[in-house]
């Protein structure tokens, strides 16, 4: 059952990857996307691989150390509920990077590799992305007029300033 798990809290969150990298300006795509309760089925996988081993991951989180983190990756339940989590908090990121490119106006072509990035190694995208708008920000910012209300580009554009 662990391993069916496993494999589960990645297929539940892939429709939604499709969705971004395949069909980025499909409507629904966007409202989806635009929804934390994608999540919500990943983490319930989470919490049916976390309660049996719950002591040891409160152990694990209450007094983190190298060797109670491995020990409790050591068990199935334990290092399934590990990649549940992560599976959760890396869509929620995509989903973020997702909105972000699109309000920055990135390319598909542009966000899909980089979605996929995420999916595989997402704190290398994350970083990748992040320098990618802030060279967009940076950009905006140079090639703004001057507010006569004062405020950044950056709020300017939001509405904020």
């Amino acid at each position: 059952m662990t391993g069916f798990l496993f494999d589960l809290a990645f297929l539940l969150a892939a429709p939604v990857w499709f969705l971004m990298i395949f069909a980025p300006k499909w409507g629904p795509t966007v409202r989806i996307a635009a929804s934390p309760l994608t999540v919500a089925p990943v983490l319930a996988v989470y919490l049916a691989l976390a309660i049996p081993v719950l002591p040891e991951l409160w152990a694990a989180v209450r007094s983190p150390d190298l060797d109670g983190f491995r020990e409790l990756t050591a068990s199935a339940s334990g290092a399934g509920a590990i990649w549940a989590q992560v599976i959760a908090w890396d869509l929620l990121l995509g989903q973020w990077m997702f909105h972000e490119a699109r309000r920055l106006g990135l390319h598909p072509l542009v966000m899909g590799p980089l979605l996929v990035l995420t999916i595989l190694l997402s704190p290398f995208a994350l970083l990748i992305f992040l320098a990618l708008r802030a060279a967009i920000d940076g950009r905006y910012a140079r090639a703004a007029p001057p507010h006569p209300h004062g405020g950044s580009a950056r709020n300017r554009r939001a509405g904020l300033g």
